[in-house]
């Protein structure tokens, strides 16, 4: 189903399976695949669906356009929002959409070809490989941009496959993290040139499909609980940040394309 943003631009979230593979695609393109609500239901939806097909072997993601993989999470969102819990119950929303697609029971790739930031740092980092194209970015600049924050299931998920240290760079600093530094640490497999993406994606997909499906999945779930029966409780600081006004001046000037002022209140 295709679905439209409020400026009538497609966004959607596509699938198609071709053999034993499934290919997903953000389309968003006028938004650089920035992930409206809808599309982050249906990306929900694709894993749930996926989960229960036995004939796919694995998933391939990647975002339409050849520009962006996905740019973050659709900001107008955020001019409703009247107090923190707003910010908890989107939070939770997040990670309830991501929740399938860290969890699906195949080896999944997502391919960044140029960004891959905010929520779309999150889905990169829920797949379980990542190819980039030469001067891919990586990152979550909400410090500069928003003033929000992460859910603790975003942020020990980022800990976990980026480090703390990286993690520490892109929360705090607001840096993007370029892929040729990540492929040195492993958070992204391979770089390759934009031409060969596809077709090295299609390789690594044949690699994974050839193995044993079964200790894939025990393998990848048995991480995927370990990092989730370490979280705390975090709902105050979630809460406290997204009823601050420095969230709501951060949303009223990103959407009027300023720079914001933090006054730490």
């Amino acid at each position: 189903m295709t679905h439209q943003d409020n400026a009538g631009n497609i966004a959607q979230v596509s699938l198609e399976i071709r053999g034993n593979i499934a290919h997903i695609v953000f389309d968003h393109v006028a938004a650089r695949n920035a992930m409206t609500v809808s599309m982050y239901q249906s990306l929900k939806t694709i894993c749930e669906d996926i989960a229960k097909n036995p004939k796919v072997r694995v998933a391939i993601f990647r975002g339409a356009g050849g520009k962006s993989f996905v740019s973050g999470s659709d900001i107008a969102q955020f001019a409703s929002f009247q107090n923190g819990n707003d910010g908890v119950q989107y939070e939770e929303g997040i990670d309830s959409y991501l929740a399938p697609l860290a969890t699906l029971p195949i080896p999944t790739i997502a391919v960044i070809d140029g960004m891959a930031v905010g929520g779309g740092l999150a889905i990169a980092s829920c797949c379980d490989f990542r190819i980039a194209s030469p001067g891919a970015k990586f990152g979550v600049p909400i410090a500069k941009t928003l003033g929000n924050c992460l859910s603790v299931g975003n942020v020990a998920w980022l800990a976990a496959h980026l480090s703390i240290n990286i993690v520490k760079r892109m929360l705090l600093l607001a840096e993007m993290i370029s892929a040729e530094e990540l492929v040195k640490q492993g958070y992204v497999l391979a770089i390759h040139e934009q031409g060969q993406l596809s077709h090295e994606a299609d390789k690594l997909a044949e690699r994974l499909s050839n193995l044993a499906p079964i200790t894939q999945k025990s393998s990848k779930l048995v991480l995927a609980r370990l990092i989730k029966n370490q979280l705390p409780d975090c709902n105050d600081l979630i809460s406290e940040t997204y009823g601050s006004n420095d969230f709501k001046n951060g949303v009223v000037c990103f959407l009027k394309g300023q720079p914001p002022s933090w006054t730490g209140s």
